[in-house]
C-alpha cells in the first residue's frame, strides 16, 4: 500500500462474439422485441384489436375481438375490415378511413353501434391507425384496427342526458329538448328531402294554477302538473300523424306547455289539436282528496317551415297566448299577421311617444260646440292629433291608452291644457266683440292620480290670462261615478276655482242621476251610440228607422239633468232631423259633423268671424266642414 487506493482494472477491448452475446441479452430492454413477444402481447391484449393490410383486409386479429364479435378471431383473416366494424355506413366515415388506408390521413377515430353474431348489440369505439414499420417480411406496413366497447359508457351518457333534457316533476321533455327539436325541424335538410314543410305549436298555459300552488301548497300543484301532462300526452297519441307520428309535449316551464307539429297539415289541424287540449283538461282532476279545476289558454301558430326561425316561431306563440287569456282565457287563439302588426306598431308608438312630446309632434284641433237653440258656437272641445314621422296623423284613439299606461299622459295632458287655454284666449282677444267661448278639454283619470291637477290649472290660467268659467274639463263616466278621497278633493277644488266640471260619454257606465247631486259637475255629455238613434225615418235618408226607446230614454235624462241644474251636450249630430228631435226634449249643446268636423284654430277664428263685427257667430249645417 502506498497511501493511495486502487482502481478498477482496464477492461480489455471486447471482442466481437462478446458484442453480439451482450447485445442479444440486451435486446428485450433496449432495443426492439422479438416478433414472437409481440405477437403474444397482440393476441393476449384485452383490447380486441385486428391488423389489416393495405387493401383493407384482415390479416390476423387476436382473441379479444372474436369475443367482442362473438366468432371465432381466426374466422376473420381475410375479411374486409370495414365490413367488420361497419365503416361504410356514411360517406364521411368511409372517407376518412381510405384516406388512412392510402397513407393521406394518420388515424380515423369514430363510435359504431355493432350487432354480434347472436343478435345483441353494442356500442364501440373503433381506432384505425397505420402501425410502426413492416416487421422482418419487409412488406409495406400495415395498419391496427382497436374495436372497445363503450356500451356502459354511452348507456350512462343517456340516462344523464335523460336527465338533464327532461322535467322532473311531468317526466316531459323540457325546454331544452323541447327547442333542441324545433330548431332540428326548422333545418334545411329536415324539410327539403319530403314532408309538408310545416311546423306548428300550440303553446299553453294554465289559468288559475298560481291559486291552486298558494292554497294547497306546492306539493299538491306539482301533483296537478303531472296529471295535466298525462292528459296532454294522450292528446298527442290520439292526434298522431301518419307520417310524423305523435306531437311533442313539453314542459317549458312553471305551468307553460308546448306541443311541437312536425309536418303539419294546415291550421285545421292545430286547431283540432287545441280544442281537444282544452276538453281534455275540462274535467276535474281527484288529487290528494281534493278535487281541483283548471282551464288553459292555448296560443296556436302554423306555417311554412322555410324562412321560420325558433325564436321567431316562439315569440308568435307568446304573443297568441296573450291574445288568449286577453280575450277571456279558457280557449285558444290563431295567430294573426294584422294584429300582430298593430300590436308592434302598439309597441312602436309606446317606445316613442315621450321622446315625441319633447320633440313637439302634436298638435290640437277643435270641435265646436253649438247651442242646440241659436245655433250660436258656444265653446269649442280640444282634439289631439299626433304627427307621428312614420305613421302619419294619428287620433287620439290611436295612443292616448298607451300614454296612460305608461304615465307619458301627465306631461301629455299638461300641454294640451296651456295650449288649449292659450288658444281660447288669443280668440278672445281677436273677437272682443263678441261673447268668448270656452275650450273644453278632456282629463284621464291618472292625471287626477299622478300630479296636483288643481296647482296645474291654476298655473295655466294665470300664465294665459284665461277666466276660469271659460275652462270645461271632461272626465269619462266611469272615473267620476264613485269618486271618493283625492278624485272627488280635486273635482271640488277646480269647481269651487270656477272650472266647469263635465261627465263624457254619459250613459255608458253607471248612469246614476241621484248620484251627480253630490259630485261638482256641471255639464253632461250624451254618449253618441243614444243620438245614433235618432235617425231620420223616412225612405229618402235611408238610414233606417229611429228607435223610439232612445228618444224616450234620451228626453228623460235631459229632464232629470235638468232638475238637477245640470247643462246637456248631444254627441255625434249628424243630421238636422237629429239636431230638431234633440232640441225639441229640451237638449242645450250638440257637437259633431253637422256642424263641423274637428278643424285647425284658424278654422275657428274664420268661423267666429263669419258674422261680422257685434253679430252672432253662428254654425249652420256643415259651415265648418273642411
Amino acid at each position: 500500500m502506498n497511501g493511495t487506493s486502487e482502481g478498477p482494472a482496464p477492461a480489455a477491448d471486447p471482442s466481437p462474439s462478446a458484442v453480439t452475446e451482450r447485445d442479444e441479452r440486451l435486446a428485450p430492454r433496449t432495443g426492439r422485441a422479438e416478433p414472437s413477444a409481440y405477437r403474444s402481447v397482440f393476441a393476449t391484449a384485452p383490447l380486441a384489436m385486428a391488423v389489416v393490410d393495405t387493401e383493407g383486409l384482415v390479416v390476423s386479429a387476436n382473441d379479444s375481438l372474436g369475443t367482442l364479435l362473438g366468432t371465432d378471431p381466426a374466422a376473420l383473416a381475410g375479411c374486409a375490415a370495414a365490413d367488420l366494424v361497419d365503416l361504410a355506413s356514411d360517406a364521411g366515415t368511409w372517407h376518412a378511413y381510405r384516406e388512412v388506408l392510402r397513407g393521406h390521413r394518420s388515424r380515423l377515430r369514430c363510435t359504431r353501434r355493432l350487432k354480434q353474431a347472436d343478435g345483441h348489440s353494442l356500442w364501440a369505439q373503433v381506432t384505425v391507425e397505420p402501425l410502426a414499420d413492416a416487421g422482418e417480411s419487409g412488406d409495406a406496413p400495415g395498419l391496427l384496427l382497436s374495436v372497445a366497447d363503450v356500451s356502459a359508457r354511452r348507456e350512462l351518457q343517456a340516462r344523464l342526458r335523460h336527465l338533464q333534457m327532461h322535467d322532473p316533476v311531468t317526466r316531459l321533455p323540457n325546454r331544452a329538448l323541447f327547442f333542441e327539436r324545433l330548431t332540428a325541424a326548422l333545418e334545411a335538410e329536415s324539410y327539403e328531402n319530403g314532408g309538408t314543410g310545416r311546423i306548428g305549436v300550440c303553446y299553453l298555459d294554465l289559468d288559475g294554477f298560481k291559486a291552486v300552488n298558494d292554497t294547497h301548497g306546492h306539493r299538491v300543484g306539482d301533483r296537478l302538473l303531472a296529471a295535466v301532462a298525462e292528459r296532454l300526452t294522450r292528446c298527442a297519441e290520439e292526434a298522431a300523424h301518419a307520417r310524423s307520428g305523435a306531437p311533442l309535449v313539453a314542459r317549458l316551464g312553471g305551468d307553460e306547455f308546448a306541443l311541437l307539429v312536425e309536418d303539419s297539415t294546415g291550421t285545421d289541424q292545430l286547431a283540432d289539436l287545441a280544442g281537444s287540449v282544452l276538453a281534455a283538461l275540462q274535467p276535474p282532476f281527484e288529487l290528494c282528496d281534493r278535487r281541483l279545476s283548471v282551464t288553459a289558454s292555448v296560443g296556436v301558430v302554423e306555417r311554412h317551415t322555410a324562412g321560420t326561425t325558433p325564436t321567431a316561431l316562439m315569440q308568435a306563440a307568446d304573443t297568441t297566448l296573450y291574445w288568449a287569456k286577453a280575450d277571456g282565457r279558457a280557449r285558444w287563439t290563431l295567430f294573426d299577421p294584422e294584429r300582430n302588426a298593430n300590436r308592434m306598431t302598439r309597441q312602436a308608438l309606446a317606445a316613442t311617444l315621450r321622446p315625441a312630446i319633447e320633440r313637439g309632434e302634436f298638435a290640437l284641433e277643435y270641435q265646436p260646440l253649438v247651442g242646440m237653440a241659436d245655433g250660436r258656437v258656444r265653446g269649442v272641445e280640444a282634439l289631439i292629433r299626433w304627427n307621428h314621422p312614420q305613421f302619419g296623423v294619428l287620433a287620439p284613439n290611436r295612443f292616448i291608452a298607451l300614454a296612460e299606461e305608461d304615465g307619458s299622459i301627465v306631461p301629455l295632458g299638461r300641454w294640451i291644457l296651456r295650449t288649449a287655454c292659450h288658444q281660447a284666449r288669443r280668440w278672445q282677444l281677436a273677437h272682443p266683440g263678441e261673447p268668448p267661448i270656452f275650450v273644453s278639454v278632456n282629463v284621464a283619470v291618472r292625471q287626477v292620480w299622478d300630479s296636483d291637477l288643481v296647482a296645474d290649472v291654476a298655473r295655466t290660467l294665470e300664465e294665459t290670462g284665461l277666466a276660469p268659467d271659460l275652462l270645461q274639463l271632461e272626465l269619462t263616466e266611469s272615473a267620476v261615478m264613485g269618486s271618493a278621497g283625492r278624485p272627488l278633493q280635486v273635482l271640488k277644488a277646480l269647481s269651487d276655482m270656477g272650472v266647469h266640471i263635465a261627465i263624457d260619454d254619459f250613459g255608458t257606465g253607471y248612469s246614476n242621476l241621484a248620484y251627480l247631486s253630490r259630485l261638482p259637475v256641471s255639464v253632461l255629455k250624451l254618449d253618441g251610440a243614444f243620438v245614433r238613434g235618432f235617425q231620420y225615418d223616412t225612405v229618402s235618408d235611408g238610414a233606417g228607422p229611429a228607435n223610439p226607446a232612445d228618444e224616450v230614454i234620451v228626453e228623460a235624462m235631459v229632464q232629470l239633468a235638468h232638475r238637477l241644474g245640470l247643462t246637456v251636450t248631444a254627441e255625434c249630430v249628424e243630421t238636422s232631423d237629429q239636431a230638431s228631435r234633440l232640441r225639441r226634449i229640451g237638449c242645450d249643446t250638440g257637437q259633431g259633423w253637422l256642424y263641423s268636423r274637428p278643424v285647425a284654430p284658424d278654422r275657428i277664428s274664420a268661423l267666429l268671424g263669419s258674422a261680422g263685427p257685434g253679430g252672432p257667430a253662428g254654425v249652420q249645417a256643415g259651415v265648418g266642414n273642411p
